[in-house]
Formats: C-alpha cells, structure tokens, sequence
C-alpha cells in the first residue's frame, strides 16, 4: 500500500515525458511512494492527464509543487485549486510557505481546511539559501503544522540541496536536524535529500527507513540501493548481517 508510512522515497517529476514515466515506473515503481509535480509545471505541461493515469495504474499518489498553492493563498483562489484537484482526481495536497510567505494563522487554518478533504503534506523552511532559521523556529513550525492536520511535515532543502537543512554549499546542518529530530518523531517528516551524500548521512543518522523527498527519477534505485546496503556508501551499517537485511526489503527490517 502506497504512500509508506515509513521508509518513503518522494520523488519529484520536474516535467517527465510519458516515455520517462513509464521508464521510471518499470524499472523502480516499487520503490516509488509520492511523486510530486515540481513547482507550477502542472499548468504548463501537455501531459498532465496521461502522467496521472500512469502513477494512478501503479498506486502512486501525486501531489502539485507547493509553489501553486502558495499562488493560490495569494491570488485568494483556494477554492478553485480545490476544484481543480478534485477534478484531476488528486488526494494529497502539499502546503508550503517558502517561496511567499504566509502569515502562521493562514497556514494553519488552511491545513486544516484542507485536511477535512486530502492528505496534506505541509512544508516548512525557505528557498532562500541566505535565510537562516533558528532551529526552536523550525520545531515550532512543524509542530504547529503536524497539530494542524498535516499527514508529514516536509523540511526544506530545494531540488538543489543548497538551502533549508543544508548550507548552501550542500552541506548537511547536522545540528539542527539533531535539534528536530529530538523534538519531532522523525516518522512525521520527509527530509528533501536531493544529493547523494546528503542521502547517505540520513539513512546512517536515522536507518533505512527514513523518509526522504525531492528524489530525482534516476536516482530512485540508486537510493534503494543505499537503503538495503547495496552500496559502498552504506553496506558497513546496513549489509554485514547478509542480503536481504535492509527495511525494504521481503525479510523485514532491521532493528537499528
């Protein structure tokens, strides 16, 4: 059953051709839990209605880049998005406030509303790669969405990896995914890991089941590899007790 509840690859489509789609889907389907339609490319794309019946025919659940909703906030057209997501015959909608920001309240009640009819996965952290965020403000944020109805709280990184929860270099802030981690179960989070090893520091901080977004197509089984210890990268934590030890994989996961 798809979305996982742990163990979740959120992979971002930044405008796949149905080939791509089919691609993805026949070489690492099962490893795919959410795609997500970056940014507006949802209202550009040709495609749109074909790419949703080939993620429906496999179970996958789409959601809009949060970018859209963000516009909608702004141009008060809430309800059409609504309409429109019930119209393309969407469950999960994704609310996020860094590119514009959203006044707290606004966001919280939105979630909420939004929560009565979709799966709602909130995002917090900006796209400013200069803006930075002290961690206790993060924490507050992302409980204030969780307690608002969010299914998952996204934390930022943009596709880039250069911004939110790593400096922008791509270097991972250590101390504060410490500081949320401690704070926030990590099971009601998807970290944006775009970057290998930014991939690989947060399955060995957190195990294989951590939940991690803004996974590019082609890297969807790399990542799987990395969860079962298939890789240099990780076979030291993962892989020494045998094959077929990782969390996603037919024996079962792991104490770690």
């Amino acid at each position: 059953m798809k979305p996982r509840e742990r163990g979740l690859t959120h992979v971002i489509d930044r405008g796949l051709s149905i080939a791509d789609v089919d691609g993805l889907l026949e070489v690492a389907g099962g490893s795919v839990d959410v795609v997500k339609l970056g940014w507006g490319t949802a209202l550009v794309t040709s495609n749109l209605r074909p790419k949703l019946e080939r993620y429906s025919a496999h179970g996958i659940p789409v959601v809009l880049g949060g970018t859209l909703t963000e516009l909608a906030i702004r141009q008060g057209r809430v309800e059409g998005l609504v309409a429109w997501l019930h119209e393309l015959g969407l469950r999960h909608v994704e609310v996020s406030d860094g590119t514009i920001a959203l006044d707290p309240k606004v966001k919280h009640e939105l979630i909420q509303r939004l929560a009565d009819e979709f799966t709602v996965l909130a995002e917090v952290g900006s796209k400013d790669a200069d803006f930075i965020m002290a961690p206790y403000v993060w924490v507050e944020q992302i409980e204030r969405d969780l307690e608002a109805g969010a299914w998952k709280v996204i934390a930022e990184a943009r596709e880039s990896g250069t911004a939110g929860i790593y400096r922008a270099d791509g270097e991972v802030r250590t101390g504060l995914i410490d500081e949320i981690a401690h704070a926030v179960d990590p099971d009601r989070l998807i970290f944006e890991a775009p970057l290998r090893e930014q991939q690989v520091w947060l399955l060995k901080r957190f195990g294989t089941e951590c939940n991690l977004g803004n996974i590019v197509p082609a890297d969807v089984l790399s990542l799987e590899t990395l969860r079962l210890g298939l890789r240099s990268d990780t076979v030291d934590r993962f892989a020494l007790g045998g094959l077929g030890s990782g969390a996603h994989s037919p024996e079962g996961p792991v104490g770690d």
